[in-house]
């Protein structure tokens, strides 16, 4: 089904959804990488703060440029002034809500699945946001619904949407995870990790101090890591197999030795400062046009452009302390994971309180 209106493109309108996908095509993933999850947190923490850097720099020079419009325009879903049901208020005003869904396409696999799942809150009377993760496998059985992982639903969702069983998959998804997650999505954004890849060629590469030597090939999805230690300009694949790294494959002739989650996360903090630091520079202010476009074509928001403008004013100056991340763990008993309902029911209450200006803080 070809897009009729920008609102009927919905937010990453699939054309091969995984609904449409032959079965054995369906969630394929390479059972060598079971650190591929980990991974898209880190890549949907990456494109947040890229988000927030850049609106951090159109507040700091203004963002009438035709290009940034068009930018805009384009990452936005729906036209300003649609009948829809999204709320009006400004977001100078009131606390937004947005879930978050970081998609795999990758074309080696052929497959489109929903590998981050994140609820955020941002809060314009205490300049703060909370960003909520929970485990792709997550077991949701609520009344309403089919028992299933609750990667399940967005693309169920959107396949239903293109065989007219419901008028908005994006809005059944929202209505579905306002009630997982107790309160009311707001905003819809999916988020294609290749943005990530783009960003960093469109900075130049990042100055990365590569600790060791990185080795490692799968043949399932063309990974093919070969990165030497020292200090060296890495590009958006090369920054990317730096995050990604863990260990050799066994069909590498000079396998490099195991990295530790200790050493992972330092590396994913190294590229998190060098990505800010540059776009913080002069020269990502020049190519702020080329960010932008850059980021516009792997992210998608069911929020109006004016909306985003809204945003853009009034969250420029966030403070990325207060940017606070809550990943809810769980236990995995196959096929789901259960979440632990101790942490589940805090991370629930610190949306809401984030979302509800009337709550305690």
């Amino acid at each position: 089904m070809e897009a009729t209106s920008k609102k009927h493109k919905g937010v990453g309108y699939m054309k091969n959804s995984v609904a449409n996908l032959p079965p054995r095509e369906r969630g394929k993933r390479s059972k060598t990488n079971p650190w591929w999850y980990v991974l898209y947190v880190f890549i949907a923490i990456v494109i947040i703060l890229l988000i927030l850097s850049i609106l951090s720099v159109l507040g700091l020079i203004g963002y009438t440029g035709v290009k940034v419009n068009d930018a805009i325009n384009e990452i936005s879903t729906v036209e300003d002034g649609e009948p829809s049901d999204l709320p009006v208020p400004s977001a100078k005003e009131k606390p937004v809500s947005m879930l978050i869904l970081g998609l795999d396409s990758r074309k080696e696999t052929g497959s489109l699945n929903t590998d981050v799942i994140m609820v955020a809150v941002l809060n314009p009377e205490t300049k703060k946001a909370t960003i909520v993760s929970l485990p792709r496998d997550t077991l949701v059985e609520m009344d309403g619904y089919e028992k299933h992982k609750i990667n399940w639903f967005y693309p169920n969702f959107k396949s239903m949407e293109n065989r007219k069983k419901v008028e908005d998959g994006n809005a059944e998804m929202k209505k579905m995870m306002s009630q997982f997650i107790g309160i009311p999505i707001d905003y819809l954004t999916t988020i294609n990790f290749q943005g990530f890849v783009d960003v960093v060629n469109t900075l130049g590469g990042i100055e990365i101090d590569v600790d060791m030597d990185m080795r490692y090939k799968d043949t399932a999805d063309g990974t093919n890591i070969d990165l030497k230690k020292g200090l060296q300009t890495l590009n958006g694949e090369q920054a990317l197999d730096f995050v990604r790294y863990r260990k050799s494959s066994s069909n590498v002739k000079k396998p490099t030795r195991e990295s530790s989650d200790f050493e992972r996360n330092q590396r994913q903090t190294k590229v998190l400062k060098e990505i800010v630091r540059k776009l913080q520079s002069f020269n990502a202010v020049m190519k702020i046009d080329e960010i932008f476009g850059a980021v516009g074509k792997n992210l998608k928001m069911d929020v109006q452009p004016s909306q985003i403008r809204e945003m853009i004013s009034t969250y420029y100056n966030i403070n990325r302390d207060d940017i606070e991340y809550i990943p809810v763990p769980g236990t995995w008993k196959s096929p789901y994971v259960y979440l632990d309902e101790t942490e589940f029911a805090a991370a629930k209450e610190k949306l809401k309180q984030h979302y509800d200006t009337e709550a305690p803080q």
